[in-house]
């Protein structure tokens, strides 16, 4: 029986077992109450607070610009909507590169300010004392590895990563320093789908994907991506199941249309 049936609140522990189960684990960025409320009544696994934020939200380039108090704010608004998902929000750009001690305390903040279940981070090797720290204070890390976006003035692109040797090996060591370190779950980006399943067969927690292929153990897509909120963004992993844009344009020319028609409000819609 599915695991959607079993249980009332999704833990890091429903995710192992799901793994375990062969269930694969569903995840979409939220950044608000209103869809997180939706997303969470719809049944999905995990919501992702993600610092996808500052581009979709506020209109950046990049994730770099947004805040450890802007992040709290949207995760706080996130974790008052729902009843049943996991609610992980990512550390943003400068809250955790430093030293494992302020990466640790941005994490603290984000657990008590938010009321969420864990934190995202991104790196591998390089971050593992800060994870190691976050973790040994009780809190639940997952970690990111593949196409880092906090790091892509260091790659200079957004193109498909690890399909050198070199640079696939390094992964699948990251990913096994990351589970030794306490991590609940690993975020795969844009890299083979078949070295993703080689690190999803190499290590014992869950792998979850975007542009990583079919053979992880879930996926995940930036909500505004999945809704069709976004025009421009158009990469091969990205499935559309609605063109919100389309449908949002249309509904506010229509808005428009009638009340420059002096046709809303009608005498059913006044007091």
């Amino acid at each position: 029986m599915s695991v959607h049936k079993e249980i009332k609140r999704i833990t890091t522990h429903v995710l192992q077992k799901m793994k375990v189960d062969g269930e694969r684990i569903s995840m979409l960025t939220a950044y608000d109450y209103s869809m997180a409320r939706i997303f969470d009544d719809a049944g999905i696994d995990i919501i992702l607070v993600g610092d996808s934020a500052s581009n979709v939200m506020a209109g950046h380039e990049t994730t770099l610009p947004i805040t450890l108090d802007q992040m709290i704010y949207h995760a706080a608004s996130v974790v008052r909507a729902i009843k049943r998902c996991f609610v992980v929000v990512d550390l943003p750009f400068g809250s955790y590169q430093g030293n494992s001690k302020e990466a640790l305390s941005s994490a603290i903040r984000i657990m008590k300010e938010t009321g969420a279940h864990g934190i995202k981070i991104e790196g591998g090797e390089e971050i593992i004392e800060s994870v190691k720290r976050i973790i040994s204070a009780g809190v639940p890390v997952m970690g990111h590895l593949g196409l880092t976006p906090q790091s892509i003035y260091k790659f200079g692109t957004y193109a498909v990563r690890a399909t050198e040797e070199a640079e696939a090996n390094k992964l699948i060591n990251d990913a096994k320093l990351l589970q030794e370190a306490g991590c609940f779950a690993i975020v795969l980006e844009k890299i083979p789908a078949t070295l993703a399943k080689t690190v999803a067969e190499s290590v014992e927690i869950p792998i979850i994907g975007i542009g990583a292929g079919k053979y992880v153990d879930g996926q995940v897509l930036v909500m505004h991506d999945m809704l069709g909120i976004n025009k421009e963004f158009k990469p091969r992993f990205l499935r559309r199941y609605l063109d919100l844009y389309t449908e949002i344009y249309g509904a506010t020319q229509a808005y428009i249309h009638d009340v420059k028609a002096k046709d809303f409000p009608n005498d059913n819609e006044q007091y």
